[in-house]
């Protein structure tokens, strides 16, 4: 039989945990396969906020600065809610990806001990092949993620830094004066979300592999 049609949920068992093996152990492995599957959603459902976050702080820095002199504390205070919930969802996408590392590290390094434990040769066959598959495609999260950290705190300290600029001079002019450095941001924008674009492939190349049936 081809090992590669053997069924998904035989494979899924491999992947999560290989119950029946060392049996004391089986309760980490199931932990550790649990804690790196939903490092992976985690990670994708918060760098998709972020991105969401980024596209409505910049908008409301857009907003700020086409505003009249009347509506420019209420635009003022919009700019600073979402400069805030960015800066707190950016934090929490880098900590995630530093957890998917760690977790992912762990449970391949542990995999592969347990991997010559089988006796039947199909399934240690199997359980290598997997392993070696999986953590090629893990290896990618951190390459594609070392982009991400750079880009993201250069483009939040220029936000930072106009944020403070207006609060002290919140006037028309302020805002007139301080515009070449926020298009400068519009710019940067885009480069932080052509950063942004390999953590999502490789997150999205790990799902397929993960829950997608294989024919």
């Amino acid at each position: 039989m081809n090992l590669k049609n053997y069924p998904v949920a035989f494979m899924s068992m491999i992947l999560l945990g290989m119950l029946t093996v060392l049996g004391g152990c089986a309760t980490t492995g199931m932990e550790r396969s649990t804690a790196t599957v939903n490092s992976i959603d985690d990670v994708d459902a918060e760098i998709r906020k972020m991105i969401t976050n980024v596209d409505v702080t910049a908008a409301s820095l857009d907003s700020l600065t086409k505003s009249e002199s009347a509506g420019l504390k209420r635009s003022f205070d919009s700019y600073s809610d979402n400069l805030a919930k960015l800066d707190a969802q950016g934090k929490l996408v880098l900590k995630r990806v530093a957890e998917m590392r760690s977790n992912s590290k762990e449970y391949f390094a542990e995999w592969e001990k347990q991997g010559d434990t089988y006796t039947n040769p199909k399934i240690r066959q199997l359980s290598e092949e997997r392993r070696t598959k999986l953590a090629e495609i893990y290896t990618q999260v951190p390459i594609a993620g070392a982009g991400i950290e750079e880009s993201y705190q250069s483009y939040l300290t220029n936000l930072k830094e106009i944020h403070r600029y207006l609060s002290n001079d919140l006037t028309s002019n302020g805002v007139s004066a301080i515009a070449p450095v926020t298009q400068t941001t519009f710019r940067d924008l885009e480069r932080l979300k052509e950063s942004l674009k390999p953590l999502i492939r490789a997150l999205d190349d790990i799902k397929a592999e993960l829950y997608s049936a294989k024919n």
